[in-house]
């Protein structure tokens, strides 16, 4: 079965001697959301999603790493969080 939440990087993510290609998104909880507004996540907000995009990825991302992401590997992740934010009814 294919992991839905697993991105593959545009432009690998390079950590000392590790090259990071893929990451995967967990769901959020309320806690993980604390201090971001859900309209500015769902509207794609880049400073909105470089604050949670640390607390729901694995490997863990650091902020630093997350500023570096590739537009294209950006836009992605954002189109999986808003997924996440979608209710199933309209999914």
């Amino acid at each position: 079965m294919e992991n839905q939440n697993l991105i593959i990087l545009e432009t690998p993510i390079q950590r000392g001697e590790l090259t990071i290609s893929q990451i995967e998104l967990m769901k959020p909880n309320a806690g993980t959301l604390r201090g971001v507004r859900l309209y500015d996540l769902v509207q794609s907000d880049v400073d909105a999603l470089l604050t949670i995009l640390p607390r729901i990825t694995t490997p863990n991302l650091t902020k630093a790493e997350c500023l570096m992401l590739d537009p294209v590997d950006l836009v992605e992740v954002g189109g999986k969080v808003i997924s996440f934010l979608t209710p199933k009814s309209v999914m």
